[in-house]
């Protein structure tokens, strides 16, 4: 008789599913923890300016307000500049009742400590960003951040 027997008559043993629910549910949370979900959808071209004096804020108390051209998927809402409040354009009015929701939605002890971050393309009028900041001023949220990115100001004028 020989060592080695002939396996040709066996069969495989079948596959164990067991562990499969705890890899799929491992790989959910995992995408959970990594995905980083977008608030808003810009629906405007938003180029910042440079600007070589930069800090990043450390606080999650900011209100976005966005002003800019239509992007392309948006033109036919014009080519002038527009403002844009979480994902809707708006006009100038509707600054304050933008505001007075926002904050409404938090707790009266983060009211004072609101940030209003001015998201404005380069390419924008300083005319819109003045009314803007006067209906800013008229509900009384003066803590204004501009946004830009981090370089020289020279270079906003040769991109």
């Amino acid at each position: 008789m020989s060592k080695f027997k002939n396996k040709k008559n066996t069969q495989l043993p079948e596959i164990s599913t067991a562990s499969l629910p705890d890899i799929v549910f491992m790989l959910l949370f995992f995408f959970m923890v990594a995905t980083v979900m977008r608030n808003d959808t810009l629906m405007i071209q938003n180029m910042l300016p440079y600007a070589d004096q930069v800090e990043k804020l450390d606080t999650k108390l900011i209100m976005n307000i966005y002003a800019g051209k239509p992007n392309s998927r948006y033109r036919d809402m014009g080519s002038e500049a527009r403002i844009q409040l979480n994902d809707k354009f708006a006009d100038i009015k509707d600054i304050k009742a933008f505001i007075l929701a926002e904050r409404a939605l938090k707790r009266p002890g983060e009211v004072p400590f609101l940030i209003t971050s001015l998201k404005v393309d380069k390419e924008t009028k300083m005319g819109l960003v003045g009314d803007i900041k006067k209906e800013l001023r008229e509900v009384q949220a003066l803590k204004i951040n501009y946004t830009t990115n981090r370089g020289e100001a020279k270079d906003n004028f040769n991109r």
